[in-house]
């Protein structure tokens, strides 16, 4: 069962606790997810569009060490796509 739990989600992976910043109208919350010893880069991008609250769910494969860390680097990776993307992001 733990076999199950970790390989769907479950068990030791859970998320860190979340950190939000405004870019660019776009709201970023850093939702970096613990791996062992490290942190896999992700966040929650969310933005208002034609009066409906959209989102979008960024996940990296980049890993990095420590909680602080991980989280300035989700930070800089939504920014990249924020950049990249703008409003595209939620097509």
């Amino acid at each position: 069962m733990s076999f199950l739990k970790k390989l769907f989600g479950g068990g030791a992976e859970a998320k860190a606790e979340a950190a939000t910043e405004t870019y660019e109208a776009f709201k970023i919350t850093a939702t970096p997810i613990a791996e062992g010893n490290t942190f896999r880069v992700a966040a929650l991008i969310e933005k208002e569009v034609s009066g409906e609250m959209r989102s979008h769910n960024l996940v990296r494969a980049d890993t990095v060490q420590g909680l602080e860390e991980a989280q300035k680097a989700c930070f800089r990776k939504a920014k990249q796509v924020i950049d990249e993307q703008g409003d595209r992001l939620f097509r």
